[in-house]
């Protein structure tokens, strides 16, 4: 979710988090057996750290009403939150795991588990975890949380990666964007779309068709989403063969090209951040912005009221815009296959194994912040799905002004999300990681600049595939 955002580090939640996550509670019950649900009725009082970002705009404002209610409903546990901006999440989460006494939940991407696997910091309480919590969960999101055969935590949202559209301009181009909603659209029509949308103003573009964030890790984004849509829903396929060594990638690379040179895209589409495409989607510089959340549409309309009561803190020149939802198209044939971000509560142990009660404490904590009440009250914030029964039913008593047709248009597009791929073994994951920082995202951002060929980067990212996995370890087609 473009949901990285703000706040504080304290040091004494730092401390707190440092005594508390030896995995010790504040009895000597510890038992040497697996705990399971029955531990879990244990009366002894403990103490579960969490780092929580702000997950949705009103969470953080939420955090003593959670732990009232968590310790309400489990009084001899209490549950201390550490609030902590997305800038300094990751930061912040390193620190302590380098320390070797991390928080006992952090809320970070389900892609981050791998890393922490390798450093024997996440806890896996597949053995922990009743059936009854699992059952809960959508089937989908929970197997992103998991990393080989062990399961590192609970989802709290499942969401797609799409575009967002302007209404009005959608409509003034003559495109169909319900039937797009329902049918997707391919990489032609796409193309052809895009170029209804350009507008010019005395032989200047004043409103391009399409705009994507590029500038810096977001290029990474642009390739990623679109590459999953031409065949590659992962960067190995099944048997494990690095995949952007495909014809399909260079396909892929040649049309995302096509799209500056059409004029549909600006030329200066390497320097649009995040912000700026933002701001140019609502001052109606663009038909069409990526990438597009969900929530996005609940951003929109929180401005348009702005406008409309001719409040200062509107974006500057910015117009009313009704956003609407839409697919990424599909490339080459390939069959939709939407990207998705699956972040959660990943649970973590420090350098000593923690007893078999708080591991259970920890569970129950986890589950408790990932289900019911609070996440329905933090995906409705979002706009999310709902992916816990217990957050569908929670939620049926809350009311969200949501589009009806932005609801099914990414309805349809979870039907297509990529799975997850826990099969993947976590020293190749670094490794196409390490590949994609060094090699791929500076290529691609070359590509856009028109400093380089679709042929030149495909060749650079094959003989650099070929150098980490082997020239038998990528796809050949």
């Amino acid at each position: 979710m473009k949901r990285k955002m703000h706040v504080l580090a304290s040091v004494v939640a730092l401390t707190m988090a440092l005594t508390a996550c030896g995995g010790k509670t504040e009895s000597n019950t510890a038992g040497t057996s697996t705990p399971a649900a029955s531990a879990s009725t244990s009366t002894a009082k403990d103490t579960i750290t969490a780092l929580l970002p702000p997950v949705s705009p009103n969470y953080q404002k939420t955090f003593e009403q959670i732990a009232k209610d968590f310790n309400a409903a489990n009084p001899n546990l209490t549950l201390k939150i550490e609030p902590a901006s997305w800038e300094d999440m990751t930061q912040k989460l390193d620190t302590q795991v380098n320390a070797g006494s991390p928080p006992d939940i952090a809320f970070i991407g389900s892609e981050g588990i791998s890393k922490y696997v390798q450093q024997g910091m996440v806890l896996d309480i597949t053995d922990t975890a009743t059936k009854e919590m699992v059952a809960d969960y959508d089937k989908a999101p929970l197997e992103y949380m998991k990393n080989g055969k062990g399961l590192y935590g609970f989802p709290a949202y499942m969401e797609v990666h799409a575009l967002g559209g302007n209404k009005a301009y959608l409509e003034k181009a003559g495109i169909d964007w319900k039937k797009v909603q329902q049918n997707g659209w391919t990489f032609e029509e796409f193309r052809e779309a895009i170029k209804k949308g350009v507008i010019k103003e005395n032989g200047q573009t004043s409103t391009y068709g399409f705009v994507f964030a590029t500038k810096g890790v977001a290029a990474k984004d642009y390739l990623g989403i679109m590459a999953k849509n031409a065949g590659m829903p992962a960067p190995f396929d099944k048997d494990l063969k690095y995949a952007y060594t495909s014809k399909n990638y260079l396909g892929l690379l040649k049309n995302l090209r096509q799209l500056i040179d059409d004029g549909s895209m600006p030329k200066e589409l390497s320097s649009v951040d995040a912000g700026k495409r933002w701001n140019m989607f609502l001052t109606g510089q663009t038909m069409i912005t990526g990438k597009g959340l969900a929530t996005f549409e609940n951003s929109a309309k929180a401005n348009n009221a702005k406008i409309t009561a001719n409040d200062g803190s509107a974006v500057k020149g910015s117009i009313p815009v009704d956003y609407i939802v839409l697919p990424a198209p599909t490339f080459q044939g390939a069959k939709p296959s939407s990207s998705t971000v699956v972040d959660g509560y990943v649970t973590f142990r420090g350098k000593k194994e923690p007893t078999a009660e708080h591991k259970a404490n920890v569970v129950k904590a986890a589950y408790f912040l990932a289900s019911g009440k609070v996440a329905a009250t933090t995906n409705n914030d979002l706009f999310a799905a709902h992916i816990t029964q217990s957050g569908k039913k929670a939620a049926e008593s809350m009311k969200i002004d949501r589009s009806a047709d932005n609801v099914i248009a990414v309805d349809n597009m979870l039907k297509n999300a990529t799975p997850a791929r826990p099969d993947i073994p976590s020293d190749l994951g670094a490794k196409a990681i390490k590949l994609e920082t060094e090699v791929i995202v500076p290529k691609f951002q070359g590509l856009i600049a028109g400093e380089i060929t679709a042929e030149a980067m495909y060749e650079a990212v094959k003989t650099a595939a070929i150098a980490a996995f082997g020239d038998n370890g990528i796809v050949k087609d």
